[in-house]
């Protein structure tokens, strides 16, 4: 499934890694995933390994869990599936157990995690701006949380594949943003609507969490585009609390392919 990042032509799998017809040579990692990253357009190199920690200590405790479980519903059996920007792992390794995986991400970090946590998916270091696969390879792509790549999600579907997004709605984890900024703001609204597709689905998904330790909190923050962009004394607001009770709410749009 993987083509070369630098002539695109198809690659061959290796006992240790993959090669193409013009002999570019890329090495899978020993936990098994391989870096076709030739360029990053996101300009960054993603989770580092204190931040995938604290993404696995979060998620593996269930919080996130009915919108795990309702992204698989929709995902349904026997399909061959990107999961795109797929982090440590925790959504893939559902996922996988009824469909062909890939995962790509551009954080190694995060990819070592996966690796390891599902063994029955590929993964790839790869920009989400330039996907190393050929053009109408997948049924399905997923995106949860992730950046949107309009131009190459629809090249790597096939007709009439299906896109799932998951994104963060008005109320999004607001009192998290309340313990830690003087003048909070609530998520824009963004159109569901998208050149391309059309809607199959849209659900939203509404429920409040309770946080019921300091790290569980840091960790929730730490997940949060907000965290780089938070000054050290307004981070610093977290690590008086104990615990932490904030809305989450979640938008499932499920898309197909015109």
């Amino acid at each position: 499934m993987f083509i070369c990042p630098v002539c695109k032509k198809k690659l061959t799998e290796l006992e240790k890694g993959f090669v193409c017809e013009n002999n570019h040579n890329f090495d899978k990692a020993k936990q098994g995933y391989v870096n076709l990253l030739i360029s990053n357009k996101q300009g960054n190199h993603g989770d580092d390994k204190l931040m995938v920690q604290a993404r696995q200590s979060f998620l593996e405790k269930g919080y996130y869990a009915p919108m795990r479980e309702a992204v698989n519903k929709l995902l349904g059996k026997n399909n061959i599936v990107l999961d795109a920007g797929c982090g440590e792992g925790y959504y893939t390794s559902l996922f996988a157990e009824n469909n062909r995986l890939f995962g790509i991400d551009v954080s190694k970090e995060a990819l070592k995690t996966a690796s390891r946590k599902c063994k029955n998916a590929a993964f790839a270091v790869a920009s989400i701006y330039e996907l190393p696969f050929a053009d109408s390879s997948f049924d399905v792509c997923i995106n949860i949380f992730a950046p949107d790549s309009p131009t190459e999600f629809l090249r790597i579907l096939k007709p009439n594949g299906r896109l799932i997004m998951v994104t963060p709605m008005k109320n999004h984890l607001f009192e998290l943003k309340t313990a830690v900024y003087d003048a909070p703001y609530k998520n824009e609204y963004v159109t569901p609507e998208r050149n391309g597709y059309t809607i199959k689905s849209s659900t939203e998904l509404k429920y409040d969490i309770t946080l019921e330790t300091n790290e569980d909190i840091i960790s929730l923050f730490k997940m949060t585009p907000y965290y780089y962009n938070t000054s050290p004394p307004d981070r610093q607001k977290l690590d008086c609390l104990d615990s932490l009770t904030t809305r989450v709410e979640f938008l499932v749009t499920e898309y197909e392919k015109i």
